[in-house]
């Protein structure tokens, strides 16, 4: 094959992957904010591309869908990992929680997907399973550490993760980081609680 020939077949298949990925990109955020009944032909329309060459990358809703959870997958794997390798338990379990919260504010629609009945949510099962071991792990670490209340459970810790799934987005992100503020306060030990979180602890009857 001509070294013109090579550039001729490169450039399509570069210009197609970039294409995917921008789709994927614009997809992800129209599906975070506004959920996932936005027809195909409006993530088009955002992307700057043809319901073609959409359907041409991802035949079904579905299959664009799984894309973009894909992303947030990974992103959520990358930071339970950081988390991990976090060597202080409290900032180890606190951080995953924030991280938590930060996905509710941003990734709505995609997370009402992976942690509901949608259909693209089956293929990250295994993801969930060892997101949820790792919480475990670092529950097991903070209270063997005495960062958090000798009774606390990975089960507790689920509570506080549902509380904070469950928060109505009609409310400001103020609130929200107040929910998970006052959540902390409930797992944290004392001693290892910043002196502001100290105060609101001490003013909660």
């Amino acid at each position: 094959m001509r070294i013109a020939e090579i550039e001729v077949t490169r450039k399509p298949r570069t210009d197609a992957e970039l294409n995917r990925r921008h789709l994927i990109a614009v997809a992800r955020a129209a599906f975070a904010d506004e959920g996932l009944d936005l027809p195909m032909r409006e993530i088009a329309r955002r992307a700057g591309l043809g319901i073609a060459t959409v359907h041409r990358h991802f035949p079904a809703r579905t299959d664009l869908v799984t894309a973009a959870l894909a992303e947030l997958v990974a992103e959520c794997r990358g930071e339970m990992q950081a988390s991990l390798d976090e060597p202080d338990p409290w900032r180890a379990l606190s951080g995953a929680v924030h991280s938590f919260a930060e996905h509710r504010l941003h990734d709505r629609g995609l997370n009402q997907a992976l942690f509901g009945s949608h259909p693209a949510a089956a293929a990250f099962a295994v993801d969930r399973r060892e997101q949820a071991s790792a919480m475990e792990q670092l529950v097991d670490r903070a209270r063997e550490s005495g960062a958090v209340r000798p009774d606390i459970t990975a089960a507790d810790v689920r509570v506080c993760l549902s509380a904070i799934a469950s928060f109505r987005l009609a409310h400001s992100a103020t609130h929200l980081h107040r929910l998970v503020e006052l959540l902390l306060i409930g797992l944290a030990a004392d001693d290892r609680t910043s002196p502001e979180t100290s105060a609101r602890r001490q003013a909660i009857p």
